[in-house]
């Protein structure tokens, strides 16, 4: 199939009263917005919006796999059932084991640009392992060093070109030279998992630290004394954020103060989604340990939050939900900007001809009716 015309749809960002239009979808790419055409295939949207495929920069599993298993098949399943919510292009978000074989790491290079079957492995996204140990959440302490060159080496030999991104705590000594190392090679350096002082979090950006990973979460709350890493990060309008929406990680209330803190060009929604994300509420295992997937939310018996189970069109959902974010900005969150951290903004992110044809058809209440990934249907409901 080498092309396919989706009719019958709103443009995600129109006016509610726009008349329903058409998307031309030709050898992956969008070649043309508005006007009715011939094509091998025709997807009838029936009056449903169209918006850009989703971008999730954060996610460690899905459908029951986690990139950990180390295995092509498991990426496949977290491909697959991200489609399910409107992604068509993630990183792949795991840990890096000092020491060790790393081979979870080795397939997720290896699948990088691969048909998973859904939405696209753009890369990696590696949580440390040069952050703080008094802030490392559960990421477990057999997944942390030193900032050193020797080990950023060994996860560049491992992962090469497809490391998009780093969580690093700017504190630790020798940070510098890893975020100057990480930034020289195209990737992008994210404050996170820090204790972080206000002081040490400006630092932290001038070295060249440029984006936040999930806001509020793992790091030194807000305080009237003693303002921490938050508000550096408030008031730094070249900074993007990381944000986990379900009203859980964060308070409804500190959504709202989020949103209107960093605006709609700062604010990128993500899951932090676990294995559990896509399945239904019961009882599985990670780590080795029992835990309860209820209401979107996984929890440890002992009632550790431990990730969410909520897709990305659900996080968007309860964004508009507990804040004054519009559907069409809410979207926003995980397109245009989404894409401009990653350095896609020319080609993923938006409705144009030439850009990649990555689309998702949805419903008024932003759940999914169709996902197209360069161009082909990899979802749609019954």
């Amino acid at each position: 199939m080498t092309s396919l015309l989706i009719t019958n749809c709103r443009l995600y960002d129109a006016p509610e009263r726009a008349p329903l239009c058409s998307v031309l979808i030709r050898q992956g790419t969008i070649e043309t917005v508005g006007r009715a055409d011939r094509a091998d295939r025709i997807l009838d949207a029936g009056g449903r919006i169209v918006a850009p495929g989703f971008i999730e920069v954060h996610i460690q599993g899905a459908g029951g796999a986690d990139t950990l298993d180390a295995t092509p098949e498991a990426l496949a399943t977290i491909s697959r059932t991200c489609a399910r919510f409107g992604v068509t292009s993630f990183l792949a978000t795991t840990v890096y084991k000092p020491g060790q074989e790393n081979r979870h790491l080795k397939v997720a290079a290896a699948c990088v640009g691969r048909d998973l079957g859904g939405a696209q492995l753009l890369g990696t996204h590696l949580e440390g392992p040069f952050i703080s140990p008094h802030k490392r959440g559960m990421i477990q302490p057999d997944c942390l060093a030193s900032p050193s060159k020797v080990v950023l080496n060994d996860i560049c030999a491992l992962l090469g070109d497809t490391l998009k991104m780093m969580t690093i705590a700017p504190e630790l000594p020798a940070s510098a030279e890893i975020v100057r190392t990480l930034v020289d090679k195209g990737a992008v350096a994210s404050f996170g998992h820090s204790k972080a002082t206000y002081d040490e979090a400006v630092r932290g950006f001038e070295m060249g630290i440029t984006h936040v990973t999930h806001l509020f979460n793992a790091m030194p709350s807000l305080h009237h004394r003693d303002p921490g890493p938050l508000a550096a990060i408030f008031e730094r309008s070249d900074i993007t954020c990381q944000v986990i929406t379900d009203g859980v990680h964060i308070h409804p209330a500190m959504l709202r103060l989020a949103f209107h803190a960093l605006g709609p060009e700062r604010f990128i929604t993500i899951t932090d989604g676990m294995q559990a994300l896509g399945l239904p509420d019961g009882h599985y295992v990670y780590n080795s340990l029992q835990y309860e997937s209820k209401d979107g939310t996984a929890r440890y018996k002992d009632g550790t939050l431990i990730g969410t189970a909520l897709g990305l069109s659900q996080m968007l959902a309860r964004l508009t939900q507990f804040t004054p974010c519009s559907p069409p900005v809410a979207i926003k969150t995980v397109t245009q900007n989404a894409a401009q951290v990653l350095g896609l903004g020319q080609t993923k992110g938006s409705i144009a001809p030439g850009r990649d044809a990555d689309l998702v058809v949805l419903e008024k209440d932003l759940s999914v009716y169709a996902t197209i990934v360069a161009g082909r249907v990899v979802y749609q409901t019954a």
